[in-house]
């Protein structure tokens, strides 16, 4: 059994093991463990904010590469930093290569980071079901960054939108084919595009991409949390760290803008809302399938949908219909 309030405070304190211990806790799929989590979160409060970044981009983009020059940068300037990294599961296994703290090796022993590498577990866009109390325990532990890293396989990527303050789209340097295949739906949440790799024999494809990419922002609709300017696009190489301190300084803009402006909480308030509605639906799921009565009756209509005796429509009321007390 855990000693919550133990490790409440130890993760208060800032704790990285407390905190690293945490996660597990709140991943762990054990009924017992749930209740144990429930009650960790309520005990480290939510009293401490950091400023959450959602980062994606596709594969071989260099999201890695870029998270620990990025990550350097902002811990030698006395910043906490959070890597939430949520790997691809396998459809087929479930099971992950969990290798983002190998890929980060220096920023993974940097005693004012933290990482953490989760498996998506299948879940839509690449981030973890737990992630978003993940990120509340790095609060917790007086993180001043949190970083999530998503796996970028272009699944509903509003699902880390939907947990952070900023959204940042990292893309390599690209013609006007590739540009057409970004897709409207990633462009349309993101904050600020990073160009990366803008050295060697790739910088003046990457001020072109990057001009090309400005291009397409400025059609975008504005939304009620961009500050003028907002979206950008930048160019940045996480190999010669070119260009990260302008990106660290427009993501500083753009988040105090939000804070003076009343959006920060505005937006934090309808994401507590979003994933209220989230867990609940996780929840009533959870009841119809540990339920063995409710369970078997779900079997049954399953094989109805299945041999077409049954809609889905029609096999889900009746699903429903033991919770219906209307």
């Amino acid at each position: 059994m855990t000693d919550i309030p133990a490790m409440a405070q130890a993760l208060r304190a800032g704790d990285r093991r407390a905190l690293a211990r945490a996660i597990t806790l709140i991943e762990s799929g054990k009924p017992d463990h749930r209740d144990q989590a429930l009650a960790l979160l309520d005990a480290v409060g939510s009293d401490r904010q950091a400023l959450r970044i959602g980062l994606s981009g596709t594969p071989g983009v260099g999201k890695s590469t870029f998270i620990e020059s990025f990550g350097l940068m902002l811990t030698a300037q006395d910043l906490r930093v959070a890597v939430l990294a949520v790997d691809p599961s396998s459809a087929r296994s479930g099971g992950s290569i969990l290798g983002d703290k190998t890929r980060m090796d220096h920023l993974s022993r940097d005693p004012r980071a933290f990482i953490r590498p989760s498996p998506s577990q299948t879940h839509l866009g690449g981030v973890a079901r737990r992630t978003r109390e993940a990120i509340r325990l790095c609060e917790a532990a007086g993180f001043d960054i949190v970083l999530v890293e998503t796996v970028g396989v272009g699944q509903s990527e509003t699902v880390v939108a939907q947990m952070t303050d900023l959204f940042v789209l990292l893309l390599a340097p690209a013609g006007g084919d590739e540009l057409q295949g970004v897709k409207r739906g990633i462009m349309e949440i993101a904050d600020l595009v990073l160009v990366n790799k803008a050295d060697g024999d790739l910088r003046a494809q990457a001020s072109r991409t990057c001009a090309d990419y400005a291009g397409a922002l400025r059609l975008m609709r504005k939304r009620a949390g961009d500050a003028d300017g907002f979206p950008k696009a930048l160019t940045v190489s996480a190999l010669d760290q070119s260009g990260l301190t302008q990106a660290w300084d427009e993501m500083q803009a753009l988040s105090d803008w939000r804070r003076a402006t009343g959006h920060w909480d505005t937006t934090r308030a309808a994401q507590a809302r979003h994933w209220f509605q989230q867990e609940l639906r996780s929840e009533m799921m959870a009841l119809l399938t540990h339920d063995a009565e409710l369970r078997d009756r779900l079997t049954g209509l399953e094989n109805d949908v299945a041999a077409g005796r049954l809609t889905p429509a029609a096999a889900a009321r009746a699903a429903l219909a033991p919770l219906d007390r209307r």
